[in-house]
């Protein structure tokens, strides 16, 4: 990742604004923002420049004033702060204030931003004044033609808390159902995890515009470039109860590519209930996510808990025209976790949602190892089986989800709720060496008014070694069936587990994943 979670959280530093009618800009008396002169602007515009792009070299960006700009570290960022007078639509129509972000040593590119009004937009001039440097003294440093590194879209005109927000390379995000930020989307994924450097292509300029008559809705435009590929977006983005954003992308290859990441997500996994012995902080747990659930093409459901691996892990599901991933946060429990800072129970879950087919490939989940909380090291996107050579174009539709739970929950089969790992054997036996011990707990879907039974099976299925004294049981009290069995294997190599719970003929749960590295 070219920036960390703490820097890109962080450097979130308030916004700007002004209405529009017409073709011209009607600012509010004093301070307002300044905006050039009107342009014609469609999506077919901007697709037709993504393309013309791609047929011309990638020349490098250059950062304004490299040094003043690298000398706005995390501290300093922390004391500039966006006039909230200056916020974009601050007075109206709708009641979604846009504020923009300074540059910083993590985003010292700037992007252009403009204001959509029907079939016309004006590029934000970007002036100091903006912004309030505090103790800096920076203000009267940086040159006027400065630029923005991105924007937020706040919940309301006296709120000081946003709900959406694009900066950095093609990283956006959302604060989800309980206004808590955590793992991000990304416009595109080149390259991640080869033995060659990942790129980065980044969003450059930017469209904004409101929804007329709705006041919980704002469309996005942007323009992606990179070495290897340019592309037109259109991000439709709904605050509800979740936030739900319609994304079509359409994209122009201008090289080979060797990796290509469609709807890629990034989050935060370091340790929880199933690494435990991994632990170096007081608390319990400590994650923006703790799986990867899939729907397959063919409707199979699965869940794949997170691992910190000890090396970069690359694994790959293969499907069809799946119907869903995302990367989830199901333990929501503020016991589990003890943080009233960071409130990991209350990170938004994405999910993604392909619209049409997207044929042969793999949902592709990338583990980078961590030993803090403010690096990003989990990545998942949806990689196509065909290659993409230079001159490839394609077009993208899909949904994302920004909330707790999976928008179309199963309700024909259980769902994984905890992944728990310890000695194996018989508690108060003789320690057996190369044995360990999984439990799984699962819920929902037809266990829900089972009553206690003995017949229900666990159906396992290891990479190499050998599963024994398997059972279920049904947690007393609770609606929870826990599965249990022993692993017993050689050498240090990974094993791949998958286990699901039946009864008779009948499939009861979602199919569990995991792959356990053996503690040494």
């Amino acid at each position: 990742m070219p920036i960390n979670r703490r820097n890109f959280l962080a450097s979130g530093i308030p916004w700007g604004m002004a209405a529009l009618t017409g073709s011209r800009s009607v600012l509010a008396a004093a301070p307002c923002l300044i905006f050039d002169r009107p342009r014609s602007f469609s999506f077919g515009w901007l697709r037709a420049r993504a393309k013309s792009l791609a047929r011309s070299a990638f020349v490098p960006e250059k950062p304004p004033v490299p040094n003043l700009v690298q000398a706005i570290n995390f501290d300093v960022s922390q004391k500039i702060k966006f006039r909230p007078e200056y916020a974009l639509w601050r007075g109206g129509p709708g009641k979604l204030p846009v504020r923009f972000f300074h540059l910083n040593e993590f985003v010292g590119l700037p992007v252009t931003i403009n204001v959509v009004n029907g079939r016309t937009a004006q590029r934000i001039i970007y002036r100091s004044r903006y912004f309030d440097y505090g103790s800096t003294g920076l203000g009267d440093k940086l040159p006027l033609n400065l630029g923005f590194s991105g924007f937020r879209v706040m919940n309301g005109r006296t709120n000081e808390v946003d709900w959406l927000a694009f900066q950095g390379a093609t990283y956006f995000r959302s604060s989800g159902e309980d206004n808590q930020y955590g793992a991000s989307a990304r416009g595109i994924a080149v390259d991640t995890a080869l033995s060659t450097q990942e790129e980065f292509p980044r969003f450059t300029e930017f469209w904004i515009a409101e929804n007329p008559g709705v006041s919980n809705m704002v469309t996005v435009y942007a323009l992606l470039e990179g070495p290897s590929i340019t592309g037109a977006y259109k991000f439709v983005a709904n605050h509800g109860k979740g936030v739900v954003m319609d994304v079509h992308a359409e994209l122009f290859a201008r090289a080979d590519i060797q990796r290509l990441g469609i709807a890629p997500l990034t989050s935060m996994y370091w340790y929880s209930d199933s690494n435990y012995w991994q632990r170096e902080d007081w608390r319990p747990a400590i994650h923006d996510s703790d799986g990867l659930a899939m729907w397959t093409g063919k409707g199979e459901r699965i869940w794949r808990p997170l691992n910190d691996s000890p090396g970069v892990q690359v694994n790959s599901f293969m499907d069809v025209n799946p119907k869903g991933f995302g990367l989830m946060q199901r333990d929501r429990d503020f016991d589990h976790y003890q943080d009233d800072g960071a409130f990991y129970n209350r990170r938004p879950s994405i999910w993604v949602e392909p619209r049409g087919n997207w044929g042969e490939g793999a949902v592709q989940l990338v583990e980078i190892p961590t030993n803090d909380e403010i690096h990003d090291n989990i990545v998942a996107y949806w990689l196509p089986k065909a290659p993409v050579k230079n001159g490839t174009a394609m077009a993208l539709d899909y949904r994302l989800y920004w909330q707790d739970k999976e928008p179309h929950p199963p309700t024909s089969v259980g769902q994984v709720v905890a992944t728990r790992s310890g000695r194996g054997g018989i508690p108060g036996g003789p320690v057996q060496q190369n044995k360990r011990k999984f439990v799984i707990d699962f819920e929902g879907g037809p266990l829900s008014g089972m009553a206690t039974r003995y017949d229900v099976t666990p159906v396992i299925s290891l990479s190499r070694g050998k599963a024994d004294h398997a059972y279920v049981i049904k947690v007393v009290g609770t609606s929870t069936w826990r599965a249990f069995f022993d692993v017993t294997v050689e050498g240090k190599g990974p094993i791949d587990m998958r286990c699901y719970l039946r009864l008779g003929d009948k499939t009861l749960t979602e199919t569990w994943l995991y792959q356990y590295f053996p503690v040494t």
